[in-house]
């Protein structure tokens, strides 16, 4: 057994083509420790967001922090701390913080899945 607070995790920047804005990265359960799934907390500053992507494996999100949007090609969804997501294999989206707040959600996914960016 293993246990941390999730502040403590080291906030690690993300500076990809995935993402748009301000964005911070933090690792809790990473492969090493579980071969069947991870989860890390992604942070976004407001109106930092994801592009358009899919994954290969289903994915789950849950809303730490602040209030996000996630969207897909036909919605749009406002999220706040307490909601889970859940997005299928293959779904394409985006997720992120609204223009005028912060945005933390953990997000569980197999270490197997890929992700293919969908947008430039």
């Amino acid at each position: 057994m293993k246990t941390f607070k999730a502040v403590q995790a080291k906030k690690e920047p993300q500076v990809t083509p995935l993402f748009a804005g301000q964005v911070t990265l933090q690792r809790m359960v990473e492969p090493e420790h579980s071969k069947h799934f991870m989860i890390r907390q992604v942070n976004f500053a407001p109106g930092a967001r994801n592009k358009f992507h899919s994954h290969s494996i289903d994915q789950v999100l849950i809303v730490t922090e602040g209030k996000g949007i996630v969207a897909t090609d036909k919605e749009e969804v406002t999220v706040v701390p307490g909601d889970v997501v859940f997005i299928p294999a293959g779904e394409k989206h985006w997720h992120g913080a609204t223009k005028d707040s912060t945005f933390s959600h953990l997000y569980v996914m197999s270490p197997d899945s890929k992700t293919t960016q969908l947008e430039d």
